[in-house]
């Protein structure tokens, strides 16, 4: 398995990056540092140093430069060593790291590490954590040991809910949810329809409709290679969609290596449905342990399972609720071998141009 590189990640939330400070992590198998200049401007940079390969995080800033902490080698914001303290103070051509487009929006970093050339158009449009939108936000990260295919798989798969989240996101009901799965060249639409169904914990909580029957409704969007928007919530039964009762739910996986992922997710509520101080802490509490003690657990086990095989040879029994997770996996597919082919064509026009 390998990763689809030219496509923007989620690096880490604008708010990791501090000016002053460094801020790393491990993206698609790569080391990447992070720091803020004065202007405000986020750097990433690969986390080697050319000289003796110590990680450049475990440097400082000077000057706006980051400072390897063995020899105290000197890197711009280009990647380019700019100081050599020693001897002559001669600097190599060699002696320069990798540097990665970022852009920051939507609350995050996003990161581009592909040979390709980033086209900012192509972030997903998570405009609704934006302060301008007028919903009531708040996120979380968590670092997942299982691949992000899999952690895909169940996004993709909300009937999990019934069995994995039972009394919190999901009701013994939901089991026969109607599910509509539509796709495009780079993403997958899956909307589970549930209606007249005990309503689950965490929207009892939302709705204050104490423990009464609602309608639910879990629609989930997926866009290549790893970024999703689920609009979600219950209303009563044989209503409408209300005011209150509903929000969205953002999940962006961002591979770390083949087998863990940087799981980030956010809320994005619309007015009606904020709750107060306390109902919104037993809220978040009651999210995160859903991720964080039911998930999490499944995911990992599941990727021990797998015990380095790849997923379509453990030849998986397919079920009707598997109907978006596989139409993305085939797509994510088609994307690697597309970038394979280009990458081909690329080193062989290369050659013939020598």
């Amino acid at each position: 398995m390998s990763f689809i590189r030219n496509a923007w990640y989620v690096a880490c939330w604008s708010s990791d990056v501090k000016l002053g400070e460094l801020f790393h992590r491990q993206i698609l198998d790569e080391a990447v540092v992070f720091y803020r200049t004065q202007e405000g401007e986020t750097v990433a940079l690969q986390d080697r140093c050319p000289h003796r390969f110590i990680p450049l995080h475990m440097g400082k800033l000077v000057d706006g430069r980051i400072q390897c902490a063995y020899h105290g080698l000197e890197f711009d914001c280009t990647g380019r060593c700019v100081n050599n303290p020693h001897g002559d103070g001669r600097i190599p051509s060699a002696a320069r790291v990798k540097s990665f487009p970022t852009v920051e929006r939507h609350t995050f970093v996003w990161i581009w590490l592909g040979d390709g050339k980033p086209d900012i158009s192509a972030i997903p449009d998570y405009g609704v954590l934006d302060s301008q939108a007028g919903y009531k936000t708040s996120g979380g990260y968590l670092h997942m040991n299982a691949n992000y295919q899999l952690m895909a798989d169940n996004l993709m798969d909300l009937s999990h809910i019934t069995y994995v989240h039972d009394g919190y996101l999901g009701s013994p009901e939901q089991a026969g949810a109607a599910e509509v799965v539509e796709s495009s060249e780079r993403a997958v639409q899956a909307n589970r329809w549930m209606p007249n169904i005990s309503v689950p914990g965490i929207f009892d909580l939302l709705y204050r409709q104490d423990g009464q029957a609602v309608d639910m409704w879990t629609n989930m969007k997926w866009t290549a290679p790893s970024c999703f928007l689920l609009d979600t919530g219950v209303h009563r039964v044989g209503g409408q969609k209300e005011e209150r009762g509903w929000y969205y739910g953002v999940h962006i996986l961002t591979p770390e290596t083949e087998h863990s992922t940087h799981y980030y997710f956010a809320v994005a509520m619309p007015v009606a449905t904020a709750l107060g101080p306390d109902e919104d802490r037993r809220y978040q509490a009651l999210r995160r342990f859903a991720f964080e003690e039911q998930d999490k657990p499944i995911l990992e086990a599941q990727q021990a399972a797998l015990t380095g095989a790849d997923f379509w040879e453990m030849k998986p029994v397919l079920l009707s609720v598997d109907a978006g997770s596989v139409r993305m996996r085939r797509i994510i597919e088609h994307m690697l071998e597309e970038e394979r082919s280009n990458a081909s064509t690329s080193i062989n026009n290369t050659a013939v141009a020598d």
